[in-house]
């Protein structure tokens, strides 16, 4: 019998609203060769959702992405709603939604085939074939922290950590180290920090209980991101905070060469969010040229979400096999290349796909 997958899809801003119409085009055309099936909910957030609701993230798309199998996000944000603070601002419904649906594990991978080698601004000697993949602790930390504020003459966060969030975001990058190249890094502040302490005595704990079989190896967070630039293959998983895989995951997110390339998975217990790493660009939005790969790639790791690896492995070898064409979104269109739009790259995506079913 076939499986029909409940799919809330979040638009959001700026660019969000193309990027999501790829990825939902290559997923009906996957019904046909797949036995499965979707159902679309859409629902709003972000700006968006501040112009419709007066609420970045209304309790109705969080009624929603809760009864849903899986939630694509599109982008959220602009300058458009820069004036709005706290609660009000896009951000904050970002933060929120994942507070909501305790999506405390951030998946951002980094894979650079040898064919986008020569967009990276490093030398592409230096980053064709990286592969690394940085879990995030994504509910806690300095964003949630208590107490937090702001009075104009003074502002202070928090950032706090307990034993039982430290171990179950390390967990994961074990698991996905064992399903790698065995190997987790953990980035901290542990030499000035009474929390990255607890958090490195916590991973060094648990690795020693439950993961002895994987390399564990610690690094600072300043050393991290300049390693990051130096030598980023000698990464394989990479673990951190909420704050830290903010700033780290950007920054191997510009080793490609463009953001546009990016995806992310945010998982919990239950629940999954899948968005590309990039904003809202709002100075292309409407222009059909905006990179669709993140998305679709977000996608495909959506599909391996809900246990249908077969369809999430085609859509990675039609995206490497789409790499093999001259096409390019302006991004990564460099001499030799032929400008593709957004929905030119999605089609062409869509096709080697299903040709490589």
């Amino acid at each position: 019998m076939s499986k029909t997958y409940k799919i809330t899809l979040l638009p959001g801003d700026g660019i969000g609203p193309e990027v999501i119409a790829e990825s939902v085009k290559l997923l009906d055309a996957l019904t046909e060769r797949f036995d499965f099936s979707f159902e679309y909910t859409e629902a709003l957030a972000g700006g968006a959702a501040i112009d419709a609701a007066n609420d970045p993230m209304p309790q109705a798309t969080i009624d929603v992405c809760k009864a849903s199998d899986a939630v694509l996000l599109g982008a959220m944000g602009g300058p458009k709603w820069d004036h709005h603070t706290g609660a009000m601002r896009p951000e904050f419904g970002l933060m929120k939604i994942r507070k909501e649906l305790n999506v405390f594990a951030n998946l951002r991978p980094v894979s650079i085939p040898k064919a986008l080698a020569d967009s990276s601004p490093l030398r592409p000697e230096g980053v064709a074939g990286v592969d690394l993949l940085t879990v995030r602790e994504l509910t806690g930390g300095i964003y949630f922290g208590q107490p937090r504020g702001n009075d104009g003459k003074e502002g202070f966060n928090t950032m706090r950590y307990s034993v039982m969030e430290i171990e179950r975001v390390a967990r994961v990058a074990f698991e996905w180290a064992r399903k790698r190249r065995n190997k987790v890094t953990s980035v901290d502040k542990s030499n000035v920090l009474e929390v990255s302490r607890l958090w490195r005595d916590t991973v060094k704990e648990l690795h020693k209980k439950e993961f002895s079989d994987v390399e564990l190896d610690h690094m600072y967070i300043d050393n991290a991101t300049m390693q990051m630039v130096i030598n980023p293959r000698q990464f394989d998983v990479i673990l951190t905070g909420n704050i830290f895989g903010d700033i780290l995951s950007d920054t191997s997110a510009t080793l490609g060469g463009s953001l546009g390339l990016l995806p992310s998975a945010s998982l919990g217990e239950k629940y999954g969010l899948f968005e590309p790493v990039h904003g809202s660009a709002p100075d292309i939005a409407g222009q059909g040229k905006a990179n669709p790969i993140a998305m679709i790639l977000s996608t495909a790791m959506m599909l391996n979400f809900l246990g249908e690896a077969k369809a999430a492995a085609a859509i990675r070898n039609g995206f490497e096999a789409a790499l093999k064409q001259p096409l390019r979104t302006g991004d990564l269109c460099t001499k030799g290349n032929t400008l593709a739009s957004t929905s030119e790259m999605g089609d062409l995506i869509r096709n080697e796909t299903l040709k490589n079913i």
